[in-house]
């Protein structure tokens, strides 16, 4: 099923993300949390791309156990860093080989070693330009509710969104944020610039003080006030940290779905755990 169709009903719909292994790593570990998300019964199962092509076919793999072996819609990531137009059009025949309908096109992060860093498609538009051209496929893209770090500003950012949207872009997935304010406003904004693709909103679960850290690092999203009291607080007691960080990202999720916003992605982190705690938290809403 193609995820645009999915999204596009009146229901609520909470979908998951996970990583496949880097080259060279077994995946008999990945085919595990994949059968136990799969359990969680979720909308779709997002299966992501390392930098600089790490994961290489593993994404592709994995994406097909999600669909094939388990069942669930899956959505698999496709970078532009370090992949040739040839290779794209690999991906693409096995991707459709395997029944996968879905895919999300990014940039991708950049890579420590840039030396070599290969690029026939300069931005993600013009990725999703190319998939679109291929045919087949329902194409997704990224979007940064406090804007990309890289744009110059908020306007410039969204004028990438709508070069997405031109080049055929059906929805919108987002990076983590924690202030539901941050979201609601950047929707408006979307709309006022003209947008008008779905939006469906990334919620992480913090369970691990190191991880707002990195977040910080890689994104730039603000941790609120009210977040960082919880880190402050319990980041010394591991099991009092994750299930703070569970009981945050239910709260983050009851409001928006009362306020509107109907598609929820939970970045899992590969623990299926967390996300079948946050599930079963919503079990009644989720219905």
């Amino acid at each position: 099923m193609r995820v645009i169709d999915i999204i596009r009903s009146d229901r609520v719909t909470v979908s998951c993300e996970l990583f496949p292994p880097k080259i060279g790593q077994p995946l008999h570990d990945i085919r595990r949390v994949v059968r136990e998300i799969a359990q969680l019964q979720p909308s779709f199962i997002s299966v992501t791309c390392g930098a600089g092509g790490s994961t290489g076919d593993h994404t592709v793999e994995v994406a097909r156990e999600v669909q094939v072996e388990n069942g669930v819609t899956a959505l698999a990531h496709m970078t532009c860093l370090s992949t040739a137009r040839a290779e794209i059009l690999t991906t693409l025949e096995k991707l459709r080989e395997y029944g996968v309908e879905n895919i999300l096109a990014i940039r991708g992060d950049l890579p420590e070693n840039r030396e070599s860093l290969r690029m026939d498609y300069a931005h993600a538009s013009d990725l999703i330009g190319e998939i679109r051209r291929f045919g087949g496929f329902s194409v997704g893209g990224a979007c940064y509710p406090e804007g990309h770090p890289e744009s110059e500003s908020k306007r410039a950012d969204l004028d990438g969104i709508r070069r997405k949207v031109d080049a055929g872009c059906e929805f919108l997935t987002t990076q983590m944020f924690f202030d539901n304010n941050i979201l609601y406003n950047f929707l408006f904004r979307l709309l006022k610039h003209g947008i008008q693709v779905p939006v469906i909103a990334g919620i992480m679960p913090v369970t691990r003080e190191k991880q707002v850290k990195r977040i910080f690092q890689l994104s730039g999203t603000t941790v609120p006030p009210r977040f960082r009291a919880i880190v402050d607080r319990f980041s010394d007691n591991p099991a009092a940290m994750k299930q703070a960080g569970i009981a945050y990202a239910t709260e983050q999720i009851i409001d928006l779905i009362a306020n509107g916003v109907s598609h929820v992605h939970i970045y899992t982190m590969n623990q299926p755990d967390i996300a079948g705690s946050i599930m079963l938290n919503l079990s009644e809403i989720f219905r």
